[in-house]
């Protein structure tokens, strides 16, 4: 007589993942305010940073990633030589753009709420 397929290690792993998107999509909602907020001011934080650290500073930008505080390793920056502008972002939630302006420094974008 055959024996049936085991099918429940399969199932079991089934659940598993279903149970761990359902409990990190849970947390998402629940703390997806904070996080963006959070993600905001880092971007802004280190949009500005940089772009005083680069264009005031004189210092490469690979240079500037290095003054980064603790827990800002999610913040990536990137530059734009002809206008002068660093953006820091944070991926699919927060992006900042600082320009040096003449006599002014470095200052952020105009936010929009």
């Amino acid at each position: 007589m055959a024996k049936p397929a085991n099918r429940g290690a399969s199932g079991g792993w089934m659940k598993a993942l279903l149970a761990i998107a359902v409990i990190i999509g849970g947390v998402a909602w629940f703390y997806g305010d904070a996080m963006a907020g959070y993600a905001r001011a880092g971007t802004a934080y280190g949009a500005k940073n940089g772009c005083s650290c680069r264009h005031i500073g004189g210092r490469d930008l690979a240079s500037c990633r290095d003054d980064k505080v603790d827990g800002m390793a999610a913040v990536f920056l990137t530059e734009d030589e002809d206008d002068k502008s660093v953006t820091a972002t944070v991926p699919l939630i927060a992006s900042e753009t600082a320009r040096y302006h003449e006599g002014f420094g470095c200052v952020l974008d105009s936010w929009e709420d």
